[in-house]
C-alpha cells in the first residue's frame, strides 16, 4: 500500500467586501480514479489525505470485499489521478455487482450499489447493556472536536469525522464530502483490525439512511452528528437499534434514537423564581 500525499489546501487571492484583496487557503479538492483489477470503477473527488484507506473504506462499504485479505495491494499515483487495486481472488462479477447503483444525497454524490441496502437484515449490533454512552462522554467527545485543529477552521467547505473509544479520539478524517470521511475511517478500521462495537462515530454532515447504513455496516451503535437527521435515517436506526444524537454543539445536542444506551444527566430547568409579597 503506498502512502501517497498532497496538499490539502491551496492559496488563491480574493477581494472581500471592503474592497481588499489578500490571500487565503481553500480546500484542494481533486478526482481520483478507481481500478479494481485493471477495470475502472468510480471516480471520487477528494482532498487526498488518506488516499488508500478511503479506496479501502470504499470497497467494503459497498460489499465488494469483506476481509482485507481480499485486497493484495493498493496503489495512488496522483500524477495521474488514479488509483490501483489488486484483489487476491479478482472480481469476476464486477459488473453485475455493481449495475445496481443508487446515487445517493451525499456531499461529492455518495454512491451505494444495492446489494449493501439489501444486506441490512445481517447487521447484528450490540445490545444496550454492551454499548452505552453517558452525558458526560458526550461532552468528552465534543469538547475534544472542538478543540482540534482542522482543515475546516483554516478553510472550510470540508467535512469531518472521527471514531472514539469513549471520550479517547482514535482516527479523524476530513475530505469534501462526507461519503469520504466515513469510508476512510472504515478503511482504517479494516487496516488496523478494529471492530466498532465499543465505537463512537462523529460527523459534521446530516445522517441520511446511506450514512446511517455505513455506520451500522462497520459495526457502530452510537453515531452523533452537528447536524440534524433525515426521516429515512431515523426509521433505519430505530429498525437497526442504533442510537442517533443530532445537533450536537458545545453542551448541546438531541437524542433521535436508541435512548436505552444513553445514561442521559439532564441539566435542571431554570425556573423563574416566585415572588411573594408579605401582607
Amino acid at each position: 500500500m503506498t502512502r501517497a500525499r498532497v496538499p490539502l489546501l491551496r492559496n488563491i487571492e480574493i477581494l472581500g467586501s471592503d474592497g481588499e484583496r489578500r490571500a487565503i487557503q481553500i480546500p484542494a479538492e481533486r478526482p481520483l480514479t478507481v481500478f479494481v483489477d485493471k477495470r475502472e470503477l468510480v471516480t471520487l473527488m477528494t482532498l487526498g489525505a488518506r488516499p488508500e484507506l478511503l479506496v479501502l473504506g470504499y470497497l467494503l462499504n459497498q460489499r465488494l470485499i469483506e476481509r482485507l485479505e481480499d485486497v493484495t495491494a493498493i496503489g495512488v499515483d496522483w500524477e495521474v489521478e488514479a488509483a490501483a487495486v489488486t484483489t487476491r481472488a479478482g472480481m469476476a462479477d464486477l459488473e453485475e455487482r455493481t449495475t445496481h447503483r443508487v446515487v445517493t444525497t451525499g456531499c461529492g454524490q455518495g454512491t451505494v450499489f444495492g446489494h449493501a441496502m439489501d444486506a441490512l437484515g445481517d447487521i447484528r449490533l450490540p445490545d444496550a447493556r454492551a454499548a452505552r454512552i453517558t452525558q458526560t462522554q458526550l461532552h468528552g467527545v465534543l469538547d475534544s472536536l472542538r478543540q482540534r485543529d482542522s482543515v475546516h477552521r483554516r478553510a472550510g467547505s470540508v467535512h469531518g469525522c472521527a471514531l472514539f473509544q469513549g471520550t479517547r479520539m482514535l482516527v479523524f478524517v476530513e475530505d469534501v464530502g462526507r461519503h469520504n470521511a466515513i469510508d476512510t475511517i472504515a478503511g482504517w478500521m479494516l487496516l488496523h483490525g478494529v471492530r466498532g462495537a465499543d465505537k463512537v462515530f462523529f460527523t459534521t454532515g446530516r445522517l441520511t439512511s446511506e450514512m446511517v447504513i455505513k455506520a451500522a455496516q462497520m459495526g457502530i451503535p452510537i453515531v452523533v452528528s452537528r447536524n440534524g437527521v433525515t426521516a429515512m435515517g431515523h426509521d433505519l436506526a430505530s429498525r437497526l437499534g442504533m442510537t442517533l444524537f443530532g445537533r450536537a454543539a458545545h453542551r448541546s445536542f438531541l437524542c433521535y434514537t436508541g435512548f436505552e444506551r444513553f445514561d442521559a444527566e439532564p441539566t435542571p430547568k431554570k425556573t423563574d423564581a416566585v415572588v411573594t409579597a408579605e401582607n
